[in-house]
């Protein structure tokens, strides 16, 4: 018997029907934010309103049936990156969208991510945003390829075939279309082996409900991880993915993201106090949860490879089962005789 949380939204069927989807969603009477949060999992699809997923159906002009997706298994790539493998794993064959303000290290995780997956056989790709973007040279030599037009880029992949690619792209792609255009010409000559990444050189993403139409993974960046030097500033309460659905993630993966969400978020909540009237506004009760969500916190910081050069300290890679047992030993107090800075920028425990 088939299960609620067998099922999904057929995002890519969204992206092509409806570039455009904040507006159109706000003009049948939905929330952009829900249909974010059910295009990445947030939200399963089998608690969602029916109502909702029949205006979903008519905004793409097409049926219930072609709208659910049920029983396929979503592939996940695991990156060796700690805070994305556990709370934001990338959907393979899917669009990521990096959601940032500048500065705030989002081509630098890009970098990484795809530094990382070439060793692992993956082909990258980059098309190179229009005007002046001096930060993403800085970035080009863990690029295969590097194109200039969206018709060089569909030549290119073209010739690549079945091979896998990581492909970014920056939003102004995006929002002009080509880039769903793109994804329409590829899938009309076979090529599905595309995974995307969508970032927004100008900052203007944060401000918007579906900056990048439907994602199968979403990274938001955190500011108050930024200011404090915690990299990579992946914001761990609202960075979400397709994969974290019940149905294709392995049930002790989802208990352990599940509950370093709800101690972070607990975490956050306390240390706005401490911010203000120092760390005696705890209350002791509480002051196991506050040091527990310090040293998770501490942990999820990870050296890079890319940014060996600049930091001193050798890139590490944490298999996504060691995050979990790591994270688990945080979470039920096997590492509360360790000071936090001893988790700062660390592999594995």
């Amino acid at each position: 018997m088939e299960t609620l949380e067998n099922i999904r939204l057929n995002v890519s069927l969204l992206r092509k029907r409806v570039p455009n989807l904040t507006s159109a969603a706000r003009s049948v009477g939905l929330r952009p934010a829900t249909v974010s949060n059910l295009c990445t999992g947030k939200i399963p699809v089998g608690r969602a309103e029916v109502k909702t997923l029949v205006a979903l159906a008519s905004l793409a002009e097409c049926s219930l049936d072609e709208l659910i997706i049920r029983g396929e298994k979503i592939d996940m790539i695991e990156t060796g990156i700690k805070a994305l493998d556990l709370f934001a794993p990338l959907a393979k064959g899917g669009s990521v969208g990096l959601v940032a303000r500048p500065g705030m290290g989002q081509l630098v995780i890009l970098a990484e991510t795809f530094h990382r997956l070439k060793k692992e056989g993956y082909t990258t790709l980059l098309l190179k945003p229009e005007g002046d973007h001096p930060e993403v040279n800085d970035i080009l030599e863990y690029f295969d390829h590097v194109t200039n037009s969206i018709d060089e880029t569909y030549e290119k992949m073209a010739s690549l075939g079945k091979k896998d690619i990581l492909f970014s792209a920056d939003r102004s792609h995006v929002l002009t279309g080509e880039l769903h255009d793109l994804q329409d010409r590829l899938q009309g000559i076979g090529i599905e082996n595309v995974t995307t990444f969508l970032v927004d050189l100008k900052g203007e993403a944060v401000d918007e409900d579906l900056p990048y139409g439907p994602l199968e993974t979403l990274w938001q960046f955190d500011m108050d991880l930024t200011t404090r030097h915690k990299f990579p500033a992946i914001n761990p309460l609202y960075s979400t993915s397709s994969v974290l659905e019940g149905a294709h993630l392995d049930q002790h993966h989802l208990t352990i993201q599940q509950r370093a969400q709800k101690l972070l978020r607990r975490y956050r909540e306390l240390r706005a106090f401490v911010n203000v009237k120092g760390i005696e506004a705890v209350p002791d009760a509480e002051m196991q949860t506050y040091k527990r969500g310090e040293r998770l916190e501490a942990y999820l910081t990870q050296p890079f490879y890319v940014a060996e050069p600049f930091t001193g300290k050798k890139g590490e890679t944490v298999s996504l089962k060691n995050t979990l047992n790591d994270v688990q030993k945080i979470l039920d107090g096997s590492a509360d005789s360790k000071e936090v800075d001893q988790l700062d920028y660390i592999g594995s425990l």
